[in-house]
């Protein structure tokens, strides 16, 4: 397991009007790596893969809007105003192109991204991709249930939420640090986040994505199935698919090293 690290949280306001969280480290003329994360959580969805990381990746594990200590809109969580955020982002730090990262929900966000901006994009990187929110039974339960919610977020349904995608144990510590990060959350955004991704549908233009892309999956995922992640890998002429076998969902914080080091041996090729 990493090394706990303590991390200097950063803001910076953007042309797309909300104010972002994050964190940086590496080289300033490293490669950048916008490092986003699912749905409630926040850029400490890397804290166990950051100090992994070499210098040569210049990462920025960021709080997308609505999450952290990130603003909170009113309205704006539709998947294109996710990924609008990523290309504003990278003009405030003046990167010109990024290696995206991308989990869950910020796997669609990220695929958003490589579809809207493929001129800012240099490698895609998914992890636990749906390709079929409305068709998906378990994301039908979890509507249900978002249906009811109210603020303040029930700290039961959190913890659970975030158990459910967990195949192998992570330090207690840190379930009790995603868990509160998750309570941040209003009701709204929740439901309004979920809303977006049921309505997205960028299946037809999956096959116009150029960037090399990693599509990441853990074996014992119990949200998206195999088949999203063998269609996904299918439809991008650049892609190639990674199975973590024995891991759930969260596959970068059950096995933090690994993904550290497939994300550098990711990068590294993109930069030769």
């Amino acid at each position: 397991m990493t090394a706990s690290v303590a991390f200097e949280t950063k803001t910076v306001s953007l042309r797309t009007g909300v104010t972002l969280e994050y964190v940086e480290q590496g080289d300033p003329d490293g490669i950048p790596v916008i490092l986003l994360h699912g749905i409630s959580d926040s850029w400490r969805s890397y804290e166990l893969v950051l100090p992994s990381l070499p210098p040569s990746i210049r990462a920025y594990a960021v709080s997308e809007r609505g999450h952290g200590e990130s603003s909170r809109p009113a309205a704006g969580y539709a998947t294109a105003d996710f990924a609008a955020d990523v290309a504003a982002f990278l003009d405030a730090q003046g990167c010109e192109r990024a290696v995206i990262v991308g989990h869950s929900m910020s796997a669609s966000i990220a695929l958003q991204f490589a579809i809207d901006y493929p001129d800012l994009l240099s490698g895609l990187v998914v992890i636990g991709t749906f390709l079929d929110f409305a068709g998906n039974p378990v994301i039908a339960e979890f509507l249900e249930a978002l249906a009811t919610f109210v603020d303040p977020i029930d700290p039961a349904f959190a913890r659970e939420f975030q158990e459910s995608t967990l195949a192998k144990p992570i330090p207690p510590s840190y379930l009790e640090t995603v868990v509160a990060e998750s309570l941040k959350l209003p009701a709204r955004a929740w439901q309004a986040i979920m809303a977006g991704l049921v309505a997205t549908d960028f299946s037809a233009d999956l096959p116009s994505i150029a960037a090399p892309t990693l599509v990441i999956w853990g074996e014992q995922d119990a949200y998206p199935p195999r088949a999203d992640q063998d269609r996904l890998a299918s439809a991008i002429s650049d892609a190639r698919l990674h199975i973590y076998e024995g891991t759930g969902h969260a596959v970068h914080w059950e096995e933090p090293v690994r993904f550290a080091a497939e994300l550098r041996a990711f990068v590294d090729q993109i930069a030769i």
